[in-house]
């Protein structure tokens, strides 16, 4: 490797403010590791601005590769420069990066090995698009596919340590990526996460909302309004969800009599189904609350509006929890 990457490096990247003032996390995170290693490419499929990737197109032109509305192609491509030595992180929606072409990032990514990092971007149900743009499968996906890292950052803050992350790891990488739309505030900032280790946000006794991605903010409002009903819970980010904590979900079982996980995908196959084999496997006793879109096709709307309708808000994990208590 040529140059070593830290963290300061990439803070200080996502400190630069994009076009409208949101931060540009991803894309200035890529630059940052490009600068440091010139291993580090980018790779797009006609999704520049929504992807961050046109932070590093015009920075580092000669790093940027656009292969056209052509996934498979892009995993191909990917697949190749990686074998030549690169890092090349693939780049797209999610529902199009793992959906559209499963079998080659199976044969050409996973089955090699290959050092392959997939960014994918628009999580479960965070567009106005509706169905053929909403990733409620991808997790279920990438889970089943042997050989692959899952990283799902709790929040933007959190996408720099998961890129550093994400290129300290010689293998393939699944980064679900949910981008800044407004400044952070100091109260809904998260700290830096260790890869397979399950952060505590909040501590308590009675439940743990286990969550991952935009659902811890959902969690962490559900906890408050939980307090104010006497029930003391905890918060727990599970921004690894392969490899999974195992550990640290036993240890919460066996500690509370209630695990809601809070999951911004399809209950089968994602988050919920992760936790509940491991609480199985373990005979951890607690009883299991799943909180995400149950087994159907969402429309498109507004954020606030899907995950009212589809009870995926912070009411709805507050009512799952007293149901469930």
């Amino acid at each position: 490797m040529s140059g070593s990457l830290h963290l300061g490096d990439f803070t200080s990247a996502a400190n630069v403010y994009g076009a409208g003032g949101m931060p540009r996390y991803y894309g200035d995170a890529l630059v940052a590791s490009a600068a440091s290693d010139p291993r580090v490419v980018a790779l797009g499929a006609d999704l520049s601005a929504p992807t961050e990737t046109d932070v590093i197109r015009d920075a580092m032109p000669d790093r940027f590769f656009m292969v056209g509305i052509q996934e498979a192609n892009l995993i191909g491509v990917a697949s190749g420069m990686a074998k030549m030595g690169d890092i090349p992180f693939a780049n797209s929606f999610s529902v199009f990066l793992t959906r559209r072409c499963y079998d080659q990032i199976a044969m050409q990514v996973a089955y090699p090995k290959a050092n392959v990092k997939l960014a994918g971007f628009l999580p479960g149900l965070s567009t106005l698009l509706g169905v053929s743009h909403q990733a409620i499968d991808d997790i279920a996906l990438m889970r089943a596919l042997p050989n692959m890292t899952i990283i799902e950052p709790g929040g933007p803050d959190q996408i720099v340590p998961a890129v550093k992350a994400a290129i300290e790891i010689d293998g393939p990488v699944y980064l679900r990526l949910q981008r800044a739309d407004r400044p952070l505030q100091k109260d809904q900032t998260l700290p830096p996460f260790e890869l397979g280790k399950a952060q505590t946000l909040k501590d308590g006794a009675d439940v743990a909302i286990v969550a991952s991605g935009l659902m811890i903010g959902q969690a962490r409002q559900a906890a408050t309004k939980l307090s104010k009903r006497g029930i003391s819970t905890a918060v727990v980010n599970l921004h690894t969800i392969k490899p999974l904590d195992r550990n640290a979900i036993t240890q919460w079982a066996r500690r509370c009599q209630l695990i809601v996980t809070a999951e911004n995908h399809s209950i089968i196959g994602g988050l919920g189904s992760a936790v509940a084999e491991v609480l199985a496997e373990e005979n951890a006793g607690a009883r299991l609350v799943r909180v995400g879109l149950k087994d159907r096709f969402a429309e498109g709307g507004s954020l606030p509006y899907l995950l009212q309708k589809y009870r995926m808000s912070a009411d709805a994990i507050v009512e799952a929890v007293v149901e469930a208590s």
